[in-house]
């Protein structure tokens, strides 16, 4: 009975316990009042957080504002290429020119006012104009022009901004002005394709884009695709529809590192070259260069800030005399030619304005996947052949060494292929015979022909084929943006005097190099491939620069620094002599050089005479 009630006891405590417990935890802690004020008191602190925020956004915008118009927007001019229009120092800077008559006269650098009308604000407005009209030439907006940022703008999105200054700065210092020249110069020889040749049939042969028919790919020699049967003078061609896919085009010629010609001067002159007389030779330079001196842009640095593409070599465009019986027409020896930075495929080692650029090969990719599924073929490729040579005797040029090489592959036997090119059609003019031969050849010789340079000079590099040259002036000197300064990376110089006097054996220089030093040589001619092709006009390469993109960047360096010399108040002629060009352009230097004999043996006055055209 005692135990029940201590129990009962126990129980009641514990109730009362619970229920105390239970009051407490019920009970509010706060009031409906103070719950209110704390709501109100985050709210107000979150309005004034925002606004601090927003207030350091505005004073950034302000400044970012500030500081482009300051720094870069200076005085209204739109900033995107180098050319663009500065402020007039307070000095006379004088600048000397060859003016369309070839006098000498000088004219301020920084003068611009008057050439076009306009005044830098004019100049502005119609960048702004352009930037937001329909251009069809011109890529995106935002990589065209850079503007200064309108107060309406203030509130943009600033990642937005920020990616549209990223974007235009791309172009700066890339941006090209393309001639709309009249038709008669390009589009209209296209047209009458079968006017241009009286042996070749040059309608097939510029269709594509000026790449030719697709080849099949026969014998496995060719890869599937990106393969034409390419005319090597159709350069021209294939140059302006490359041109035509580049990112920095504009239609603000002001604007413009850099402007360009499209005329085919080398389809011009092809028509004429045989049993026609100077007259009619020169007629179309003579009627293009008055044609470019009566523009605006060229009046603003007499054509200092043009390039033009000729796509045969430098001497069908260098005829010294007015004389039927020699060669070629005289666009290149015209003042206002002198002027331009001129590319052909083979440039004079004496003369400073002309660049030699590679000439076309068959390949032509339209994909980096192409180009590396061909190298890495190339790598593979069995060579059981030492050397070889594809081509013909020169009989009719006396200091010609074609005869000595083919003499001493006949004497190898084994060790050497021999492709003897006659005047009729043979295996020679196949090109895929001469693609299957390189591509089972160690070495590939390549004397000079006609002239210093060939062809079959990128057909072997693009074959993997290490080329053998015997006169510095077939590559070495000549394309000088496109190929290593070391040349012993990536071919072998033999001498030609050495050959000529029977005191060498090219089958003994060439036995002697060591396997290992032949896999570095072939591994860097195969590097080279992307660098010497030019690629499909239709498409373009992501991550490889081609022969294209090379040639306009050494463009747009060279305008450059002549646009910075005039600024400087300098003037754009040499201070030396040209004859040494070759020279200076290769080595930096004046002084004598263990090649001047290979200079000075190629007698100027006979190559300027020389009807050259073969290869």
């Amino acid at each position: 009975m005692q135990d029940r009630h201590k129990e009962e006891t126990t129980t009641n405590q514990r109730r009362f316990r619970l229920r105390a417990f239970r009051d407490k935890m019920g009970r509010p802690v706060v009031t409906t009042g103070t719950c209110r004020f704390v709501v109100l008191a985050s709210f107000l602190l979150w309005l004034l957080l925002v606004c601090a925020y927003y207030s350091q956004y505005m004073v950034s915008k302000g400044v970012m504002i500030t500081l482009f118009n300051h720094n870069i927007f200076e005085d209204n001019v739109v900033v995107g290429a180098s050319n663009s229009v500065d402020k007039k120092p307070d000095v006379d800077r004088k600048i000397v020119f060859n003016d369309q008559s070839g006098a000498i006269i000088t004219k301020d650098a920084f003068d611009h006012s008057g050439e076009h009308g306009n005044s830098k604000k004019e100049i502005g407005q119609e960048a702004h104009d352009n930037s937001r009209g329909n251009n069809e030439a011109q890529i995106d907006v935002n990589k065209v022009s850079k503007l200064p940022i309108k107060e309406e703008e203030i509130h943009a999105d600033t990642k937005l901004d920020f990616e549209s200054e990223s974007e235009s700065d791309l172009c700066l210092g890339k941006y090209i002005y393309v001639h709309d020249i009249p038709s008669k110069f390009n589009q209209e020889l296209i047209q009458h394709c079968d006017l241009l040749s009286n042996w070749t049939d040059m309608c097939e042969l510029s269709s594509n884009l000026g790449l030719g028919p697709h080849f099949p790919n026969n014998e496995r020699v060719y890869s599937k695709t990106g393969w034409f049967a390419t005319n090597q003078f159709l350069l021209e061609v294939i140059f302006h529809n490359r041109l035509k896919q580049y990112n920095c085009l504009t239609n603000d010629s002001s604007q413009a590192s850099a402007i360009f010609v499209p005329y085919y001067a080398g389809l011009d002159v092809s028509r004429y070259l045989w049993g026609s007389g100077y007259r009619m030779r020169d007629s179309g330079a003579l009627e293009l260069v008055k044609w470019l001196r009566e523009k605006p842009e060229w009046k603003r640095m007499w054509g200092r800030d043009h390039f033009m593409v000729a796509g045969r070599i430098t001497w069908d465009f260098r005829r010294f005399t007015d004389e039927d019986s020699n060669w070629g027409n005289k666009l290149m020896l015209l003042p206002e030619s002198r002027n331009m930075t001129m590319l052909t495929i083979e440039s004079s080692p004496w003369s400073s304005n002309d660049f030699a650029i590679p000439y076309p090969t068959y390949f032509h990719p339209s994909m980096d996947t192409e180009v590396y599924h061909w190298q890495n073929r190339m790598r593979r490729q069995r060579r059981r052949i030492l050397f070889s040579f594809a081509g013909g005797p020169r009989p009719n040029l006396k200091n010609s060494i074609r005869n000595d090489i083919i003499d001493q592959c006949k004497a190898a036997r084994r060790k050497c292929k021999l492709l003897e090119c006659s005047t009729g059609p043979g295996k020679c003019h196949k090109p895929i015979y001469v693609m299957k031969m390189f591509q089972g050849s160690v070495f590939c010789l390549q004397p000079p022909g006609d002239s210093l340079t060939r062809r079959s000079i990128f057909d072997s590099i693009l074959a993997g084929c290490i080329p053998v040259f015997f006169h510095p002036g077939s590559a070495y000197v000549q394309y000088v943006w496109h190929l290593p300064k070391d040349y012993t990376k990536y071919s072998v110089l033999i001498s030609a005097f050495d050959i000529k006097n029977k005191t060498v054996s090219i089958e003994s220089v060439l036995s002697r190099i060591s396997g290992r030093e032949i896999v570095k040589m072939r591994e860097e001619v195969i590097r080279l491939i992307p660098r010497v092709v030019y690629a499909d006009p239709s498409n373009k390469l992501k991550t490889h620069d081609d022969a294209f993109d090379i040639s306009v960047k050494g463009v747009l360096e060279r305008v450059d620094t002549i646009r910075k010399d005039m600024r400087e108040g300098k003037t754009t002629s040499f201070d030396f002599a040209e004859k040494v060009s070759w020279k200076f352009n290769l080595f930096g230097i004046k002084e004598e050089h263990v090649w001047d004999p290979f200079f000075e043996e190629q007698d100027e006055k006979a190559a300027k005479q020389r009807k050259y055209g073969k290869t």
